[in-house]
């Protein structure tokens, strides 16, 4: 099947039409939104709301109210409503970012609506499960457990899947993860909708498959998967996944990083749009599930060792590594006891339940602020004081290498390149500064959990002791391809202010993030602007993949790509603090 043309649908409605915010307490858009999700599924009020209006690590602000449409149809409507009503929009899946990126930040010029996209689950396998379409509140999870029967995999299948993070939201922020071979998230097919500068709401279908032409009719059709293969176009020219990426990644002595959050060749409508879009459905490449896999644990106190195996096997192995994790041991520490509940969580619970458990964690400490006896971020104290109640939860031989080595990296290997690490880390190890294991099964699980726990380990650590901590400062950057120094060094000026380093990251990407826990009295704003700052010095460039939210400056190609998306600036005004009011309509 060949689409002629891409379909644009507007409701001609709102064409021309500039629509006059609301006195704030103007209650009918909060009943109209009830008349067409039911009335459980609006929310008003702090306590109803904070879950969904407060980031998880960052960022928080009012909210007229919390919607959680349930078909795709309902958001569709919803949206009409909102953008009549001229109210600000922020679309949110899982909030599970660390930038604030699908929160509000502070206050606005109009009210602020929450669209929430968690009711809103469904996998469509496509081409025999080659391609999926995935609704925006799938979780990676979900969508890692559909393509298991068939031997395939999605995009992510570790890492932030664990937190209960969405497909859309990886597009939308082009996340990148830790899979060295699929690169950041991406897709030039998508479903969305959008408001132009004339004012008018139209859904866009960008899907490459044929449902219809008008709004109710496509998304009905979805809502229920009435479509088949014969529906699902090949278009030449788009592409589905970043099929570049493992050539670009070999590329060690380029002088630009592999991938970073920004990169404008990774900007294409849904992709990079960071809520300035509203996502119904994005279609996306899977792939083959390896047969074989091997995960090595390697330390070192030469982290010149690292530098070296890293180019080596880029350039130099016939496979790519699946993964290859760093942690610095006081990452390691600060997560063995700070992330033990989340470790245990994943462990004995599994990926599928974290979102419901945070859902319960958030009700709890609403409940807990209204009771003056109890300390703030109640939840967190008891998660904590029932961890110490668990004896050891690490591998003894991680333990062991935490113990001797300064610098950790969990190396995963598939298939063919198995025996190829086995042979180079045999000719490296041991040494008189390193050495490594393979792992058995349990242990690299084990590995893994422990550092994405690392992730956390500072929120944690802060929430337990507010007395001494002013606040964190969470950068991720990614370094030049061709960078061989990668291990930071601070001046005294900016390391005295800092109480915990907390290092990790995606080695051979060199993707980095750093979460420093200050000191209480110190400015985290200035501390973080003269860390800005120095990596602007190596030619780094940030964020890598957590999308700059309200943390990070959005760069040019970045903000064009915004107001590009959003000319009239409704949804998530001020991200990458971007100009936050609104911009009436052309006039025609």
């Amino acid at each position: 099947m060949v689409i002629p043309s891409r379909w644009l649908w507007q409701d001609p409605g709102l064409l021309g039409q500039q629509a006059v915010a609301p006195p704030a307490a103007d209650r009918s858009l909060v009943s109209e939104m009830r008349d067409v999700v039911g009335r459980r599924h609006v929310l008003t009020g702090t306590a109803a709301t904070q879950r969904f209006s407060k980031g998880y690590r960052f960022g928080e602000g009012p909210v007229l109210a919390v919607v959680r449409p349930g078909t795709l149809l309902e958001q569709w409507r919803i949206l009409q409503l909102c953008v009549a009503a001229n109210v600000i929009i922020i679309a949110q899946a899982a909030n599970t970012g660390l930038t604030g990126g699908s929160t509000p930040f502070g206050n606005y010029d109009r009210d602020v609506i929450i669209v929430n996209t968690g009711r809103l689950r469904g996998v469509h396998l496509l081409r025999g499960g080659n391609q999926v379409l995935c609704l925006p509140g799938t979780t990676l999870h979900e969508l890692e457990q559909r393509l298991k029967p068939l031997g395939r995999e999605p995009h992510s299948v570790i890492g932030s899947s664990c937190l209960g993070a969405t497909v859309v939201g990886g597009i939308c922020n082009n996340s990148g993860g830790a899979l060295v071979r699929r690169g950041p998230a991406y897709t030039q097919f998508a479903l969305y909708a959008q408001v132009g500068a004339d004012g008018a709401l139209r859904l866009v279908n960008h899907l490459g498959i044929e449902l219809g032409r008008r709004p109710e009719e496509i998304l009905d059709r979805l809502d229920r998967g009435s479509f088949t293969d014969a529906d699902v176009a090949t278009v030449e020219g788009l592409s589905a996944s970043d099929g570049g990426y493992p050539d670009h990644v070999r590329q060690i002595n380029e002088g630009t990083p592999a991938r970073f959050n920004a990169a404008p060749l990774r900007l294409f409508e849904a992709a990079g749009s960071a809520g300035k879009l509203v996502l119904f459905a994005v279609r996306l490449d899977s792939f083959p599930a390896d047969e074989q896999t091997a995960t090595f644990y390697l330390g070192t106190n030469d982290p010149a060792i690292f530098t070296k195996l890293r180019r080596h096997i880029l350039s130099g192995f016939s496979h790519l590594p699946v993964s290859g994790e760093y942690v610095h041991r006081d990452a390691f520490d600060i997560a063995a006891k700070y992330g033990k509940d989340l470790f245990l969580a994943i462990k004995y619970l599994g990926t599928e339940r974290l979102p419901a458990l945070f859902a319960m964690k958030a009700r709890l400490d609403n409940w807990a602020d209204r009771l003056p006896l109890l300390p703030r971020n109640f939840s967190d104290h008891l998660l904590q004081w029932c961890s110490h109640l668990w004896g050891k939860h690490l591998p003894s031989r991680l333990l062991h290498y935490r113990d001797h080595y300064e610098h950790h990296l969990i190396l995963k290997m598939a298939d063919g390149g198995i025996e190829e690490a086995r042979a180079y880390l045999a000719s490296l190890f041991p040494s008189a500064t390193g050495d490594f294991v393979e792992c058995s099964p349990s242990e690299a699980a084990d590995a893994f959990r422990h550092r994405f726990a690392v992730a956390g380990a500072a929120v944690r650590y802060r929430a337990m002791h507010s007395d001494r901590v002013e606040n964190i400062v969470a950068i991720d950057f990614a370094l030049r391809r061709n960078d061989l120094d990668w291990v930071e060094q601070l001046p005294e000026s900016i390391s005295q202010s800092i109480l915990y380093r907390l290092y990790y990251g995606h080695f051979f990407c060199h993707v980095f993030h750093h979460d420093y826990v200050i000191a209480k009295g110190d400015d985290p704003i200035e501390i973080e602007e003269k860390m800005l700052a120095l990596l602007d010095q190596r030619g780094a460039e940030y964020p890598a993949e957590h999308n700059v939210g309200h943390v990070y400056h959005a760069k040019k190609p970045l903000a064009q790509h915004y107001a590009a998306l959003d000319p009239l600036n409704i949804f998530n005004p001020g991200i990458g603090h971007t100009d936050r009011n609104g911009r009436p309509p052309a006039i025609k």
